[in-house]
């Protein structure tokens, strides 16, 4: 038991309390608590413990969840406390007294309360009570900071992390970051996977999730596994999450500012559209889409603005807007924005026919004048032959996976060759067709078709989201921005993106930091020293789901972000450490600095490359792919290719987190890092043998440049020799 016997001598500071409308309703004021209570450990009542967010210089937002199994379809009360000390000896006083917030039973009986009127830079600690009966159930004390006040010359201490995939694997990030000293952490996303065990990126061994609500899911490969569909489902997911302890110690000791990405709705989704029959179905899902919405909403502590509710019945995207912005004294201004809910379908469909000419030789000509030495031969297959090589297609299509529907107008002669070369196959000698020889081709229009493009089979994210060759998708992309106006690449969408650009140009702060949920930096290899198979001695694009896959759009907020100065893009998603510059195709040295933490949980880059090789029927035919992708970081930063000459630093086999600390000198960073095989295994009971890994770099006020610390010795990155000096 916990007795307060000595309330009406403790300190007591003004403050104001806003219940957050949509998880309780008008807060009911209460008269001052008698000093003589006793309170019960109610951790079973708090099964998801407590936590604090969107901290600002006078508010911050609390956050608890209650569980009655008695009381399922009641609303409960929750009284609320702050106090200046852990014992709760200083109490502020809330209003006229003590809070109680509802906890309403159609949000998962989630309560949210926006403690307003705080002193500036404060620590408070905080805690719930729920009444049963005579009893008072008391949830662990947690506690929070405000933000300094936007005057404050002080230093700014933060972290970020991303991407903490629960099942099969444990937050032993998290039990390393509970003992940094942080004013806040930042999360960009993958808060939750949504899905139960997806082998392409997943454990199938370990802690899981199994949703009760099964019948609401998406049962995928057969049943193996499921993705979330219903609330029910995405709820489940949060509630699961955040039973961890590890998580729960974080939460309950550092206010969040968090975003989502890709998976708090589905694996690269585009809006409302997911992407797991890659192409074979149209999946967008409004009603999914907002189920992930809602429990989102219910389960982050977030600070929506007054009198926000969610409600189910708005139009998508308006029904939610979590862009928003934070001032930390005069040095930091975090600007967090949201890159998946207005964003357009990828560039390159996962159901495109490889063999379609998307750019003919008189656009292309148009376009450039001379047609580019990128674009391939092709032949208009219904007349081409006599209409021998449409029947060839055509008649290989169910074996190929593609619909012989496609095959008519203009189609890629390498994508020609390529199918009759397999029906000859299976034919005699006599019976074989000849392959459209070297003569033909001379005399053949050139374009560019999907195969061009990296696109080897239908139905498939390879050539589409990932391993895109990267000279023909720049012409594509460059082309397909213009024709559309832009629209092909408008991420953001038309009002975040006026906000974001306003916000960024708008600041006084030293240091404005962009909370971006995928990699800015243009990551891309280059085969072509290496012995692989000719088709594959090119220059490819890792992943067009990030902002390689809106190059145009980059540029254009490059354009701007450059001339606003000290901007640094923090960045998750891709599940590695990067530091590097995103610059200006025109002009490089025209750039924002980029680093990129990597994954709390999730398997590594590299491991995912590695499962993504293996389950393609053409990558894991390429003679030594694997030890390609054993050695990608050299791959990205190689001296002889050059390929990214920007990128300073890669580890992409690596889990952790980030910390930085901000003043108006400079920005340092600071990447913290396990070994990824020590996710598998829970360390929470001997935190003494989980080794953790430093790496840091700064950058400093009035300079776009990265530099490494090398025992003391800070080294600047030179891009133009790739090297440290």
């Amino acid at each position: 038991m916990l007795k307060r016997r000595d309330f009406l001598r403790a300190t007591l500071v003004t403050a104001g309390a806003l219940a957050v409308p949509a998880c309780g309703g008008d807060p009911e004021i209460i008269n001052p608590i008698l000093d003589d209570r006793e309170l019960t450990d109610g951790a079973e009542f708090f099964p998801q413990s407590i936590a604090s967010g969107d901290p600002r210089p006078d508010s911050v937002v609390l956050w608890a969840r209650v569980q009655d199994g008695e009381a399922e379809e009641a609303d409960l009360d929750l009284e609320v406390e702050v106090a200046l000390d852990a014992e709760f000896t200083q109490r502020v006083a809330l209003d006229d007294g003590q809070a109680t917030v509802k906890a309403l039973a159609r949000h998962d009986h989630c309560a949210k309360v926006k403690v307003r009127g705080l002193a500036a830079g404060t620590v408070y600690h905080y805690r719930f009570i729920y009444v049963k009966g005579d009893t008072r159930y008391v949830s662990r004390v947690g506690r929070t900071k405000t933000a300094p006040a936007p005057d404050a010359d002080v230093n700014v201490r933060f972290a970020y992390v991303s991407c903490q995939d629960y099942i099969g694997r444990y937050y032993n990030t998290y039990l390393a970051l509970v003992e940094e000293e942080l004013d806040f952490f930042v999360h960009l996303g993958d808060y939750i996977y949504e899905t139960t065990g997806d082998p392409g990126f997943q454990s199938t061994t370990g802690r899981g999730v199994t949703f009760t609500d099964e019948e609401g899911a998406i049962p995928l490969a057969d049943g193996a596994f499921h993705a979330a569909r219903s609330l029910g489902n995405y709820r489940e997911l949060y509630r699961t999450y955040r039973s961890d302890a590890n998580l729960q110690r974080v939460h309950e000791r550092f206010p969040m500012i968090a975003t989502w990405d890709d998976h708090e709705f589905s694996n690269d989704a585009h809006g409302a559209t997911a992407t797991y029959s890659d192409g074979r179905l149209d999946e967008t899902d409004v009603d999914r889409r907002k189920a992930a919405n809602q429990a989102w909403f219910e389960y982050q502590p977030v600070d929506y603005g007054a009198d926000f509710e969610y409600d189910p019945d708005a139009e998508f995207p308006g029904d939610i807007r979590i862009y928003r912005d934070f001032v930390f004294g005069r040095h930091v201004h975090l600007v967090m924005t949201d890159l998946r809910s207005y964003r357009p379908d990828h560039l390159i469909p996962e159901g495109a026919f490889p063999g379609k000419v998307v750019l003919d030789q008189a656009r292309l000509a148009e376009e450039f004048g001379d047609v580019p030495a990128t674009a391939q031969p092709y032949v208009h297959i219904d007349t081409f032959g006599d209409g021998l090589y449409a029947s060839a297609l055509a008649g290989a299509a169910q074996a190929a996976g593609y619909d012989a529907a496609e095959v008519t107008g203009n189609i890629s002669v390498a994508f020609i060759n390529q199918v009759v070369a397999g029906v000859n196959e299976g034919l005699p000698e006599d019976m074989r067709i000849p392959l459209i020889g070297p003569e033909e081709q001379a005399f053949a229009d050139r374009g560019i078709a999907y195969v061009d493009l990296g696109k080897m089979s239908p139905y498939s994210s390879i050539g589409s989201r990932y391993l895109a060759i990267k000279d023909t998708v720049d012409i594509y992309a460059a082309i397909r921005y213009k024709e559309t106006n832009g629209a092909s690449e408008d991420v953001m969408g038309a009002e975040q993106e006026s906000w974001f650009l306003a916000t960024m140009e708008g600041s006084k702060a030293t240091w404005k930091v962009w909370g971006n949920e995928f990699c800015l930096l243009p990551l891309a290899i280059d085969l072509a020293p290496y012995s692989v198979p000719e088709a594959f001695k090119r220059r490819f694009y890792m992943n067009l789901d990030a902002w390689d896959g809106f190059r145009n759009k980059r540029n254009e907020l490059l354009a701007r972000l450059v001339d606003v100065g000290n901007v640094v893009a923090i960045t998750g998603d891709i599940h590695a450490y990067y530091a590097g510059t995103a610059g200006l195709d025109a002009d490089p040295e025209k750039k924002i600095v980029e680093f990129v933490g990597g994954a709390v949980s999730s398997g590594s880059f590299r491991e995912l490359l590695t499962s993504q090789v293996a389950g393609d029927p053409v990558l894991s035919g390429v003679p030594g792919a694997g030890l390609l992708v054993a050695g990608i970081d050299s791959i990205l930063t190689s001296t002889e290719t050059k390929i990214n000459p920007h990128l300073a630093h890669a580890n992409s086999h690596a889990n952790g987190y980030v910390v930085v600390e901000a003043s108006g000198d400079a920005f340092l960073v600071d990447m913290r890092s396990i070994d990824p095989t020590d996710v598998k295994t829970d360390y929470t009971d001997r935190r003494g043998d989980l080794k953790v890994q430093s790496k840091r770099f700064r950058t400093l006020a009035g300079e776009s440049d990265i530099y490494r610390d090398d025992g003391g010795t800070w080294k600047r990155w030179d891009a133009s020799r790739q090297k440290w000096i």
